[in-house]
């Protein structure tokens, strides 16, 4: 099946948007095949704000409709605990509010952006998806996240080079508590990173101190750099360390 195929059979869709490649293409595609289709963020604790900015953006330049949903994420239980499943509990809230708002709006059915690279297997997060029938078309169509990066370059979209970029709650192991100041920190050292020319980094998180994890062509100027990342970082952590095992 191809995308205009499938969207001939789902002519109204909902898309669950985050600004990132594939739910971006994701949106392309639907606004240039759908007859009907409308996006929706979830704007919460654990997205930065960049994210929100990259999506209204990208909405913008297609002419798509956006509606972006709060959601306190920290108030939905099994999500602060940071249990082994916590996806599931924030994707199960995420997707359940988007398809209670898209229901309002008349939509029946939910797009997601996962791709035919996305190693589905039983995580927790494609449970829930599972469980509340959302549709994942590029899945379905196989693309992978190579093509839909070409793809996306050819139709001139600004994600089509977009590093991955999971959410803030994966810089704190499992079982540390998550809260809105570790996020916080989080989000404030790696935009201050990201004003220093870094890409595709984590500035990973526990019990207060930090780790930095770099792809190895950057690690000399992470170096070079040390005493300002020190100086700012240390404003929201007890220590910061250098992962010399490369970010790959």
């Amino acid at each position: 099946m191809t995308l205009q195929e499938f969207f001939v059979q789902y002519p109204a869709v909902a898309i669950a948007f985050s600004g990132g490649v594939d739910s971006a293409f994701l949106l392309y595609a639907a606004q240039k095949y759908a007859q009907k289709v409308r996006a929706y963020y979830v704007k919460s604790e654990f997205q930065p704000e960049f994210e929100w900015k990259d999506a209204q953006r990208l909405a913008e330049e297609l002419g798509a409709e956006m509606k972006t949903l709060p959601l306190k994420v920290l108030t939905v239980p099994g999500v602060s605990e940071n249990p082994p499943d916590r996806c599931y509990h924030c994707k199960k809230a995420i997707f359940g509010g988007i398809m209670e708002a898209a229901a309002a709006d008349g939509f029946t059915v939910l797009l997601d952006g996962t791709n035919a690279s996305d190693d589905a297997g039983d995580r927790p997060g494609m449970r829930a998806l599972k469980e509340l029938s959302v549709l994942s078309p590029l899945r379905g169509c196989g693309l992978t996240k190579t093509q839909i990066r070409q793809l996306s370059r050819e139709a001139g979209l600004f994600t089509w080079n977009k590093p991955a970029y999971a959410c803030l709650a994966t810089r704190i192991p499992t079982g540390e508590e998550i809260t809105e100041q570790k996020l916080s920190a989080t989000e404030s050292a790696e935009n201050y990173l990201f004003s220093l020319g870094f890409t595709d980094f984590r500035v990973r998180s526990q019990e207060g101190h930090a780790r930095l994890q770099m792809p190895k062509e950057q690690m000399e100027q992470v170096i070079r750099h040390r005493q300002e990342i020190l100086s700012t970082l240390k404003q929201y952590y007890q220590t910061v360390s250098l992962d010399l095992e490369e970010r790959k």
